[in-house]
């Protein structure tokens, strides 16, 4: 039987199973200390460097462990890559077959009851080209594939995403739910791929689903944690912030008004009045206006102007228009209890029910607790708490079934220490690895911090990041990530560029806002020396190897903006905790951002470039020598000849023109 030295060896079957396949000693590392702790049943956190080939280093040890398995990853882009491709190939190099399932959350299925109420209301749509008559023939498209589906799941489906308006029509979710009190029960296609599941040796979902079991114990969902022997952990470094959302409270105007909508709905199929008892006299028109009344009430007492702000106690917190809307969600609560012999109506009063119970937890937490904040929108708002220490409900989820817990990613550790991630979660006897990147990265890359550069928070400072930029772009022939820490910054600096390039731009400019993501990442790669613009969601999770990126420019320090509420709470309440809230949350939040958007350039052996970090704190300040450290050690220079001729060296021989390429 091969160990694992033979398996990741030159002549092993991962070897011969892949041609481009390379011996790396710190994968091996990995793939050893996973198999110990999926053998002792144990915690472990692994910080993975780029390149190490983290994935196959925990899917070799788990194909060959023989338990039941979780994983979990961050994104659905990763879980269909381990479904479709890694898993199929690392079994079949191992001789090892597995039953392997792949689950997503029940917003990604079809829900047959709610695609027949769906097409009971577009029954009336007129037969014009409107936005409301294309969602009916989107819906008839639907019903079209729902007669031949096996799966349910609607990504199937031609030309819907899930930004798609009827998406939601068709779909359930933890609260509309009927679970099994459903007619369509029987043919439910969350029930199926749950029981599918249930019989698989690996089970592939992703952080929400996880989360959301653990947080909320989903029915059906909950018994396959409980079977799991071990759950692995991909892309861990977002586990701390979303298990925050996932044990808060939430409540939007939005859910309120789904809720009436979908009640008056059901309502309209009751014939019977509401039988004598308490309330009877009351009719369900007037409850619904009660609650529209209240939503309105504390809309009125709302800024108008969008953005998030602190919810505080004296502001709306307990006050008339909450205390009011908690009363009227109570109310209808209760009233609706009569016509509990419809499923569907004690399934929405069961909603405004837990709607009315979250908003009393938010409105009466204490404030040392959690933060919570309003967040106004064009289109309502939300409410919602956010507690500051979650580390003893997680550990003790952890710790309910016997399972080894795998946690890993490329950004974990400060420098090497995984304190901050590690007390965040509970995880104090977990045992920790850290792993450097098997690539070169004093050899493939050069750290630029330009000289002169003023003060981030000058008004001049996005134009002077854009003048220093110009040059590196010219020398890099293109290819190029420009990333910004704020949307506001990141406007700024394309319109800036535009002008400064105006209609003869020698590079495809690609910005964040205007096409969806995949598809700027696409075409861009498609292109060889585009320059894209980008804010949060282009500092982690994107991978583009080879020459189309040799060149990535980061705006300023990725601190958290002090003003944001959430920030602002957090460290008032680890200040009045006794705590430094610079040095025990700012600082490493700041380090582990600025690791991942620095690890978007050096992707493979191959790879070559420049990150310039334009914000003058990193050689003014002490604190610099702490993010100098977390980052992969590269040749640090001012001298922006220097940087240049490295660009220039590495740039590819001929160069796309702008106008030769299709907008």
């Amino acid at each position: 039987m091969l160990d694992l030295e033979d398996i990741f060896g030159e002549d092993g079957p991962l070897a011969r199973a892949l041609p481009d396949f390379r011996v790396r000693r710190e994968q091996l590392r990995m793939a050893q200390s996973v198999a110990a702790a999926l053998s002792a049943r144990e915690s472990l956190v692994v910080e993975a460097g780029t390149g190490t080939g983290k994935t196959f280093a925990y899917l070799v040890p788990a194909l060959l462990s023989g338990v039941r398995i979780l994983i979990s990853t961050g994104t659905r882009t990763l879980q269909d890559q381990l479904f479709a491709k890694d898993l199929p190939l690392v079994s079949a190099a191992l001789g090892r077959p597995a039953r392997v399932a792949l689950l997503k959350g029940r917003g990604n299925y079809l829900c047959r009851y709610r695609l027949a109420q769906a097409n009971a209301a577009a029954e009336q749509l007129p037969l014009i080209n409107t936005p409301r008559a294309r969602a009916g023939a989107m819906l008839a498209r639907i019903q079209r594939w729902a007669r031949t589906t096996q799966s349910g799941d609607l990504a199937e489906v031609r030309g819907l995403s899930d930004t798609h308006p009827v998406w939601a029509q068709v779909t359930s979710t933890r609260e509309s739910c009927l679970g099994v009190r459903c007619p369509e029960i029987s043919r439910c296609h969350v029930s199926a791929a749950r029981r599918d599941a249930l019989e698989a040796d690996i089970v592939i979902v992703n952080h929400h689903l996880l989360l959301a079991d653990l947080a909320l114990k989903e029915d059906g969902f909950g018994d396959l944690l409980g079977c799991a022997d071990a759950v692995i952990l991909d892309e861990a470094h977002q586990i701390p912030d979303l298990a925050t959302q996932f044990f808060g409270a939430h409540v939007s105007s939005r859910q309120i008004e789904t809720l009436l909508k979908d009640l008056r709905l059901e309502l309209a199929a009751l014939i019977a009045a509401v039988p004598p008892g308490a309330g009877a006299s009351r009719s369900r028109d007037a409850l619904l206006a009660e609650v529209e009344e209240a939503l309105r009430e504390l809309r009125a007492t709302l800024p108008a102007a969008p953005g998030r702000l602190a919810f505080t106690v004296g502001s709306y917190s307990r006050t008339d228009p909450v205390e009011g809307l908690i009363a009227a969600l109570e109310t209808l609560a209760v009233q609706l209890g009569p016509c509990g012999e419809r499923a569907a109506v004690a399934q929405l009063a069961e909603r405004a029910a837990e709607l009315a119970a979250s908003l009393a937890r938010i409105a009466a937490v204490d404030e040392l607790e959690g933060a919570r904040t309003l967040e106004v929108t064009a289109r309502g708002f939300t409410l919602s708490l956010m507690p500051f220490d979650i580390s003893g409900r997680f550990r003790s989820l952890l710790r309910a079934p016997r399972a080894a817990w795998i946690f890993t990613s490329a950004t974990l550790s400060v420098g090497t220490e995984f304190g901050h991630f590690t007390n965040r979660l509970g995880l104090d006897d977990a045992a920790t690895l850290h792993i450097e990147s098997p690539f070169d990265h004093e050899r493939q890359a050069l750290l630029f911090l330009p000289a002169g550069m003023p003060e981030p928070a000058s008004p001049d400072y996005v134009a002077a990041v854009i003048e220093t930029t110009l040059p590196l772009i010219e020398a890099a022939r293109g290819g190029a990530f420009v990333l910004f820490t704020s949307h506001r910054a990141l406007a700024k600096g394309a319109a800036l560029l535009r002008e400064r390039w105006s209609d003869a731009a020698p590079y495809r400019l690609f910005v964040q806002g205007e096409a969806p993501r995949e598809r700027l990442l696409e075409e861009f790669r498609a292109d060889g020396n585009g320059v894209l613009l980008g804010t949060a969601s282009f500092w982690e999770g994107v991978d583009v190897k080879g020459e189309a990126l040799r060149l990535v420019v980061i705006e300023k320090l990725p601190f958290a903006p002090p003003d944001d509420p959430l920030v602002r709470a957090r460290i008032e309440h680890l200040t009045a905790s006794g705590g430094n809230a610079f040095r025990d949350y700012q600082l490493p939040e700041a380090a582990l951002a600025l690791k991942q958007g620095t690890g978007r350039l050096i992707r493979s052996e191959d790879d070559h470039g420049v990150v310039a970090i334009c914000d003058p704190r990193m050689l003014a300040r002490t604190y610099g020598r702490a993010l100098l450290a977390a980052l992969p050690p590269m040749t640090v220079t001012q001298d922006l000849g220097e940087a240049r001729r490295f660009l220039a060296r590495h740039a590819p021989r001929k160069s796309l023109a702008r106008a030769a390429a299709a907008p």
